[in-house]
């Protein structure tokens, strides 16, 4: 089976109603009823409480987190090992750190693709399979 791996800009786009959320929303319906997989990053989940606080406020926060846990979409936990080899793809892509743990939830299967709104990952296209949702 199938698992994408959701980063926050795909999120993100899924919750603004922008360009790519229709198959964000796909992805969440189809993982809803196990026809796929889907998972997060929790610092692409921390990524996302920050941007919906900042943007919207902290009673938002609590509302859409509430939202997209009702998707029953797992948060990856980081641990040491996890955020070493983040870190090796991090120096080897030269993507942002944070974004290379997504990449390192997709690096161990030919089943997983990234999925994102966020260009810079190209450089890390040629080690997984990414999906970039379409530009603004």
């Amino acid at each position: 089976m199938i698992t994408y791996v959701l980063d926050s800009s795909a999120v993100l786009r899924f919750l603004d109603g922008e360009a790519g959320s229709d198959r964000v929303s796909e992805i969440i319906k189809d993982h809803m009823a196990g026809e796929c997989e889907a998972v997060i990053s929790s610092l692409h989940w921390g990524e996302i409480a920050g941007h919906i606080c900042k943007k919207r406020s902290r009673g938002a926060l609590d509302m859409v987190l509430s939202r997209l846990a009702a998707f029953g979409i797992p948060v990856a936990s980081v641990d040491a090992d996890r955020a070493v080899r983040a870190a090796l793809i991090r120096v080897k892509t030269s993507i942002p750190y944070v974004d290379a743990f997504g990449v390192e939830l997709t690096a161990d299967s030919r089943e997983r693709v990234f999925v994102t709104a966020d260009f810079d990952f190209k450089a890390a296209s040629r080690d997984v399979k990414i999906e970039f949702l379409p530009a603004k």
